[in-house]
């Protein structure tokens, strides 16, 4: 799903046709990324019933952010460890 959206917006019977999945199972589906902030619905043109889905970007940002956080932490302790193994050699 986040894959198929990271090219753009989509409506909803679109995505449920490239995943494979029924439109009740979709729509479970989009209203818990809805509710978590990772995607949003916006009326979708001329038809007011036509609702397209679209990332949100700030959920992957803070997450980024958080992995690079993480990343940094066992940089260092690797690293110390590193130091430690060559000194008692």
């Amino acid at each position: 799903m986040i894959d198929l959206l990271r090219a753009g917006p989509r409506p909803a019977g679109e995505l449920a046709q490239a995943v494979q999945m029924s439109a009740p199972a979709l729509s479970r589906h989009l209203r818990v990324l809805r509710a978590s902030g990772i995607v949003q619905a916006e009326a979708g043109g001329a038809d007011a019933r036509l609702r397209l889905y679209t990332l949100r970007q700030q959920p992957f940002t803070a997450l980024q952010a958080w992995l690079d956080q993480v990343q940094a932490f066992w940089a260092e302790q690797l690293g110390s460890f590193k130091d430690h193994v060559e000194r008692t050699r």
